[in-house]
């Protein structure tokens, strides 16, 4: 007598729309990742000038900040399928909390760059980077808000029990704004 072993399926986080969505999003900033890199190549010398007015290490603390917001996210889900609603809303709560760091970080450097007189009409260079970085900036600050109103729904204990779909879903997003950040900041930064 022989018996197959069947292991389980593996499924996606959260539902299908989002991860539409994510790709819909993926495939818009890999063109702006795609024309900063061309542009760069065909410039290297405004690129590189460019890059010396940036601030790695404000870049450096929001990489950081996002990974460390992605990673206490992913716990918490870990605590939302475990049915600990308690410890689920603080990690969404603390996510939330670690990724004002990058918020504040990145406001700083932009203002210091408008300060020195650069802006989106100084030259290629500032043109990619505002935009680019912008666009994602305002992906940050929505994911934020994602994530607070989900925050805000596990006030109720049972959300985690009856919604763990939408929770995945809010950090799946999260991640892909984590991993678009993690592609951009070697991009703009440092190579």
């Amino acid at each position: 007598m022989s018996e197959t072993m069947t292991s389980p399926q593996k499924e996606l986080p959260g539902d299908l729309a989002i991860w539409l969505f994510i790709f819909a999003e993926l495939t818009v900033f890999a063109i702006f990742f795609i024309g900063f890199a061309w542009m760069d190549s065909h410039n290297p010398e405004m690129f590189d000038a460019g890059k010396t007015t940036l601030h790695p290490i404000a870049g450096l603390i929001n990489t950081l900040a996002l990974i460390s917001s992605s990673y206490i996210l992913a716990l918490a889900i870990q605590a939302a399928k475990k049915g600990d609603a308690i410890a689920c809303r603080r990690g969404f709560w603390l996510s939330i909390a670690v990724a004002f760091i990058y918020v504040i970080s990145k406001m700083w450097e932009y203002d210091q760059l408008i300060e020195q007189g650069y802006n989106l009409s100084s030259n290629n260079f500032y043109m990619f980077y505002f935009f680019t970085t912008g666009f994602h900036f305002m992906h940050v600050l929505l994911g934020m808000v994602i994530l607070a109103i989900l925050a805000i729904c596990l006030n109720n204990p049972e959300y985690v029990k009856s919604d763990l779909s939408t929770l995945e879903s809010g950090a799946s997003y999260w991640h892909m704004v984590d991993l678009l950040w993690i592609i951009l900041f070697p991009l703009v930064y440092i190579i």
